[in-house]
């Protein structure tokens, strides 16, 4: 059975600040069933506008037949360094390619920004998430001390 190719009807948008709740609800969906919240994530979500876009970042989020269904950041970290952080998809809208069209356009803005590099960390039981960041070029690096105690692994892409 072949799906139907849905990516001609997926919008992917700037985030605006009627996204907020939806941008936190999306992520706050995921992060619970697999971990739990922490204080980065908190401060993140509760406030993209002050934490993510007034530093210089970007926020995308994902429509599908009217409906906010995906969001991912870029948090500019400086010196051309953007972190790819709070990628999302909602269950209901999962294996449509969505998180692909999300990191596809998020390595694009960086590109525009002028960014030199997109960098993500993760972790190794989300093997969806870590196929699809090797399918957008990322490739593992060293993992540093991190703000999050889920992260146990770093990707790195080379823009």
């Amino acid at each position: 059975m072949n799906l139907p190719d849905i990516s001609a009807s997926v919008q992917i948008l700037d985030f605006e600040p009627q996204h907020a709740t939806r941008f936190r609800e999306l992520n706050e969906e995921w992060i619970t069933r697999y971990f739990v919240m922490e204080e980065a994530d908190h401060k993140s979500l509760g406030d993209p506008q002050g934490y993510i876009i007034s530093k210089g970042g970007y926020i995308l989020m994902a429509a599908y037949e009217g409906e906010i269904v995906g969001a991912c950041a870029l948090i500019n970290e400086g010196g051309g360094m953007y972190e790819l952080a709070k990628m999302a998809v909602t269950p209901k809208a999962q294996g449509l390619k969505i998180g692909k069209k999300l990191g596809e356009a998020a390595i694009r803005k960086a590109k525009e920004a002028g960014a030199s590099n997109v960098y993500l960390v993760s972790n190794r039981k989300l093997e969806t998430a870590l196929n699809l960041y090797r399918s957008l070029g990322f490739v593992e690096v060293p993992m540093p001390p991190s703000i999050y105690e889920r992260a146990d692994i770093k990707m790195e892409l080379a823009l």
